[in-house]
């Protein structure tokens, strides 16, 4: 069984290099080679020093204070054809090729005045702690410190970085479907918390993403419950083709139970090509961009395409913020898994080490199967679904529903009926559509297959009526079903009868305004009444006792 493995390994594998992904947009970067070095006097003339020369005369040098740099510094630094040479804490944003700096505030014997800008192509940042604080920093920032083996790699580098340069546009976004907020509350920060790269921001009731700062770690496509975010290069339809014709390719060659490797194009690339004749038989290595860029509707679609199991390599390189994300979205789908009765080793993270003692006592014992032959989609949400039908359908033990941890993207809202008075602010505010109204009735509806469980219902609510728990309904019509969370009777005019509100809404707002002093006699009356002949109530009162109105007339 081992050599037909072997072969059907190199079959699936030759398939998958014959597919070409669809390209992505592209961003560029333009660096003329202009350095800004800055740290404690002695730090940046010893990087100095290791510079070209050529380098040099287009590097400014900004020292932590003026007295840190000793005359005799001064002379060294002029010697070595530096011209710009300041001093003060600056501050630093930007990127490759349009790095802004500033120095705030003038200091004693300071040579460069109070609020100076300029413009930078690359950053060498000596201090400690570095002065942009970020886990994964910009493209063209370096940070020594008191790290030698970061100032030698960047001291390599930095000649390098001069021209133009173009990376992938990583990302697509569609503000639209975007739970952040509505209507000044705020509510995911899902993306926001997870990107290790600060390049994405708040910007109102939707995010912003900056091309230039991201690099694709891909964290916020997995993270986002809507799919408002997803990962560009390689979109994820042309993913799941690409793995689902791997799979098709490997069980045609006359492969069994398949272990899809995932890994990273960098590290765990050459980790697996270092150790390919050590991999089990049945291990599918597949390089993705980053270990985060591929999340839930990528690991249950595989599964679903007859993947026994799925190994993500853990090569080291994880920020910690990724690194608790991609926990995350595990965990998700654990329960997902578990609560058809599927193991949990269905999808493991492993270390380098562990890859190789990987042997089929550890793998799941359950097989997965028929394979699905669906096509991959861009669409996060419907992916799930497909695949988690499909994997229902075949499931050793069929469960109506499953908790999941908190935090996942799918989930119940409820509504305590004794406080909702069904004003309807929540249905206006949901981004998935999941909560809606009655049209000509007092009603409240819920689809659970729309909820991405953001909470703006609950921080829209003046009730604080409405909570929200993650669950999975694994039946597709209950899951899609309209039903009603809460509903009234009617409350008519008491003028025209034309119905207005409800009757719990008006009996709590005649409770809570019976004793102020405005809302007494007529006004306690018009409570009741519609709009339109609230006003025309007002209006005729007034004409009745002669006010005068604009224009002069009565």
């Amino acid at each position: 069984m081992a050599q037909e493995n072997l072969n059907a390994r190199h079959a699936a594998l030759a398939q998958l290099a014959d597919y070409e992904c669809e390209p992505s947009a592209v961003v560029e970067f333009d660096s003329t080679g202009e350095l800004l070095l800055t740290g404690p006097a002695e730090a940046v003339i010893a990087a100095a020093e290791k510079l070209p020369a050529q380098m040099r005369s287009q590097t400014s040098v900004v020292v932590n204070s003026p007295v840190d740099l000793t005359t005799q510094q001064h002379t060294i630094l002029v010697n070595l054809g530096i011209s710009t040479i300041l001093a003060g804490k600056p501050e630093i944003s930007g990127f490759l090729g349009h790095f802004q700096v500033r120095l705030p505030v003038a200091q004693a014997n300071d040579p460069a005045p109070a609020g100076l800008d300029w413009v930078a192509d690359l950053v060498l940042d000596l201090n400690v702690p570095s002065l942009i604080d970020v886990e994964v920093p910009p493209l063209g920032y370096y940070s020594g410190g008191d790290d030698l083996q970061a100032l030698q790699r960047a001291l390599k580098e930095l000649p390098a970085l001069v021209g133009t340069f173009e990376k992938p546009r990583f990302f697509r976004f569609q503000p639209e479907i975007c739970a952040h907020g509505r209507s000044g509350i705020e509510a995911c920060t899902r993306c926001l918390d997870t990107c290790p790269t600060q390049a994405i921001s708040s910007d109102g009731d939707t995010i912003r993403v900056d091309a230039n700062l991201c690099q694709g770690a891909g964290s916020c496509a997995t993270a986002c419950p809507t799919g408002a975010i997803t990962y560009a290069y390689p979109s994820v339809a042309d993913s799941l083709t690409r793995i689902r014709k791997m799979l098709a390719a490997y069980r045609e060659a006359g492969g069994r139970d398949a272990v899809v490797l995932l890994h990273d194009s960098e590290a765990g690339a050459a980790f697996v090509d270092d150790n390919t004749e050590q991999l089990a038989d049945f291990v599918l290595p597949y390089a993705i961009e980053e270990l985060a860029s591929v999340g839930m509707e990528f690991w249950l679609a595989t599964l679903a395409y007859g993947a026994r199991a799925i190994v993500l390599l853990d090569s080291g390189q994880l920020p910690s913020k990724v690194r608790r994300e991609l926990s995350a979205q595990m965990s998700f789908t654990w329960a997902l898994l578990e609560g058809m009765g599927y193991a949990s080793n269905h999808l493991e993270m492993v270390a380098p080490e562990r890859l190789l003692d990987l042997v089929e006592e550890n793998l799941p014992q359950t097989i997965i199967g028929p394979a699905a032959t669906f096509a991959g989609l861009d669409e996060k949400r419907n992916m799930i679904r497909v695949a988690v039908d499909h994997l229902f359908r075949n499931a050793p033990k069929q469960r109506p529903l499953v908790n999941l941890p908190t935090g996942a993207p799918f989930g119940e809202a409820s509504v305590d009926s004794e406080r909702c008075t069904l004003c309807m602010a929540c249905v206006s505010q949901c981004p998935g559509k999941a909560l809606q109204d009655g049209a000509d009735l007092p009603q409240l509806k819920f689809i659970e297959a729309n909820c991405v469980q953001c909470g703006l219902c609950c921080r829209t609510c003046p009730e604080d009526a409405i909570s929200i728990s993650p669950r999975y309904l694994y039946d597709h019509e209950q899951r899609h079903q309209l039903r009603i969370l809460n509903e009234d009777a009617p409350f008519d005019c008491v003028v025209c009868g034309k119905p207005f509100a409800t009757q719990r809404m008006i009996q709590r707002i005649t409770v809570q305004l019976g004793g102020h002093p405005m809302f007494q006699g007529e006004a306690l009356k018009r409570l009741k009444m519609c709009e339109d002949c609230r006003t025309r109530d007002i209006y005729n009162n007034e004409l009745a006792q002669g006010e005068t109105f604009p224009g002069g007339q009565q």
